[in-house]
C-alpha cells in the first residue's frame, strides 16, 4: 500500500499510578548530551508518535493529547520523555491534518527540536505506517533512517529511559519487542445475549502495552503487506509483524508507568504526578549570609522530614551553577528588606537556561528580618517591589513567593521556626498556586 506524507520541521531551537517517574524532569538532560549517563545504543533509533485520536472518552471537545496542565499540553510531555534520550534521533509526531498548524506551534514554543510531524490517516494503523513511511521516504539522508522504530502513545507521557533501552535493544536482536503488563481484571467471552459464555484463566495472559519496538524493516514490510481489513480494524502492531513477517516479538514485563491517559480524570491525575516530581527537591541559595547558612541547616533536617531534598549553596556560580540544571525549586535568603537583586539574578539564570520553558519554576525570596522589626507582612514598598517582580516572573513561567522570618535567637528556636518555613515552603512547592504569587507570607 503506498502512502503519501509529508514531514514538517518546528522552528525551535536547540493501583496503577506512577509515584515517581523518571520519564523527564532532569533538566540537564534537554541542556547538555554530554552530561548523560546511562545506557547507550550505537544504532539509529526514531519513535513514531500516532497522536490523531480525537479523545472521545475524555468527553472534552480539545482531543486529550492537545490539553493543557502546567502550561503544557499533554503531548509535550510525552515528547520530552523522548527528545531527553540522546540516542533517539527523531520523534515522527502524526496527526490528523487539521491539527498539523498547531502541532507546529507546539514544535516551536516548548523548542521540541527532535521532532517532525506528518499527517494522520483515518485509523491507528494508517496513522502508524504514514510515520513509518515518513522515516524511510526518499530524498532523506541515508543516515537518518533508522535501524530501530519505537512506536509509542502520545498520551502516555511516563515513559523511562531505560526500559526504551531494552525495548530498542530486543527488537534489533529480535525484529520486534513489546512493553506488556499483568491484566488487572478478569477477562470474560459473552453469549450474543449477554450472558457469560467463558472466562479466560487470568495468568496466563498479559496486557499488550506501549512502547513497542521492530526493526524499520519488519514494521515497514508488515504495513506493505498487510489487508485493508487490519489497516481499518487492527490495533496491535505486534500481531502484524507475526502474521506478515514471521516476527515473533520478544515481550518484556513494564513498569506501573506506563499507563494511558484515557479519561478526564487521568489528566487531573498527571497532573498531580508531575507536580509531585517537580516538588522532591529544592536549592537553598544563603548569600554567605551565616543566618542562611544556620537556616539552612535546619531547613535540611526540616525538609527530609517532609521527603524532600534539599541542597544548600552559598551562590549559584562556578560549579554550583548545576543547580540550576537540577532543580525546579529555589529558595533566596537574604536580610535586606528592599533588595531583591539576588531573585532578580535567579530569573536572568533560569531564563538563560531555559529551565522554566518547560515546567513552572518556583523561588521563594526568604526575608530574614531583624528582631527589632515589627511583626508584619511587609512594609509597602516592599510587597509592591515583590508583586511587581513576581507579575515579571510569571510571564517567563517562574511563580515567585515571599516569606518572611524574624531570625531566631537560639537554637530552639531556629528549629521550631524552620519547621514553619518547611511546611510553607513545601506546600508552595508543591501546589504551585498562582493565587498566592508575590505574596510575602509570615513564617
Amino acid at each position: 500500500m503506498e502512502v503519501s506524507s509529508v514531514y514538517v520541521q518546528g522552528d525551535g531551537s536547540e493501583h496503577d499510578r506512577p509515584a515517581q517517574p523518571r520519564a523527564f524532569l532532569t533538566g540537564e538532560d534537554r541542556k547538555s548530551d554530554h552530561l548523560r549517563v546511562g545506557p547507550y545504543v550505537d544504532f539509529p533509533v526514531s519513535v513514531v508518535l500516532p497522536a490523531g485520536g480525537s479523545g472521545e472518552r475524555t468527553g472534552l471537545q480539545t482531543p486529550k493529547q492537545f490539553c493543557p496542565f502546567l502550561g503544557r499540553p499533554l503531548i509535550s510531555y510525552t515528547i520530552e520523555s523522548f527528545e531527553r534520550v540522546s540516542w533517539i534521533q527523531t520523534i515522527m509526531v502524526v496527526v490528523a491534518k487539521e491539527n498539523i498548524g498547531l502541532m507546529k506551534d507546539i514544535i516551536q514554543q516548548f523548542q521540541h527540536n527532535k521532532v517532525r510531524v506528518v499527517p494522520g490517516g483515518s485509523t491507528r494503523h494508517r496513522s502508524i505506517c504514514n510515520g513509518v513511511v515518513a522515516l524511510g521516504e526518499e530524498g532523506r539522508p541515508a543516515a537518518d533512517k533508522p535501524k530501530v522504530v519505537i512506536v509509542h502513545d502520545a498520551v502516555r507521557p511516563f515513559v523511562d529511559e531505560d526500559f526504551l533501552y531494552k525495548i530498542a535493544v530486543a527488537a534489533k536482536e529480535q525484529g520486534a519487542a513489546g512493553a506488556i503488563r499483568p491484566l488487572v481484571s478478569t477477562v470474560i467471552a459473552t453469549t450474543s445475549e449477554g450472558y457469560l459464555d467463558h472466562s479466560l484463566e487470568r495468568a496466563k495472559y498479559r496486557a499488550s502495552e506501549m512502547p513497542q519496538g521492530f526493526t524499520y524493516d519488519v514494521i515497514y514490510q508488515a504495513y506493505q503487506k498487510c489487508t485493508e481489513s487490519d489497516f481499518e480494524f487492527g490495533t496491535e502492531c505486534l500481531h502484524l509483524a507475526l502474521q506478515y513477517c514471521g516476527t515473533n516479538a520478544k515481550l518484556i514485563d513494564g513498569p506501573p508507568t506506563l499507563w494511558k491517559v484515557t479519561y478526564k480524570r487521568d489528566l487531573a491525575a498527571a497532573e498531580s504526578i508531575i507536580k509531585e516530581t517537580l516538588s522532591q527537591s529544592a536549592c537553598l541559595i544563603t548569600g554567605g549570609l551565616e543566618a542562611g547558612v544556620t537556616l539552612g541547616k535546619f531547613l535540611q533536617k526540616a525538609f527530609g522530614s517532609l521527603d524532600m531534598e534539599l541542597n544548600v549553596t552559598p551562590n549559584l556560580m562556578g560549579d554550583n551553577v548545576r543547580y540550576l540544571l537540577k532543580d525546579w525549586n529555589f529558595i533566596q535568603v537574604s536580610v535586606s528588606p528592599s533588595c531583591l537583586s539576588e531573585v532578580e539574578a535567579i530569573l536572568t539564570a533560569l531564563q538563560a537556561e531555559n529551565r522554566a520553558l518547560l515546567n513552572p519554576a518556583v523561588i521563594i525570596w526568604m526575608y530574614l528580618s531583624g528582631t527589632d522589626e515589627p511583626s508584619t507582612s511587609g512594609r509597602p514598598a516592599e510587597s509592591a517591589a515583590l508583586i511587581s517582580l513576581a507579575s515579571t516572573a510569571k510571564l517567563r513561567n517562574i511563580l515567585l513567593y515571599g516569606i518572611r522570618l524574624h531570625q531566631p535567637e537560639d537554637t530552639e528556636q531556629w528549629e521550631r521556626s524552620a519547621s514553619r518555613v518547611a511546611d510553607i515552603a513545601s506546600a508552595l512547592i508543591r501546589d504551585r498556586n498562582p493565587a498566592l504569587v508575590g505574596q510575602l507570607l509570615q513564617a
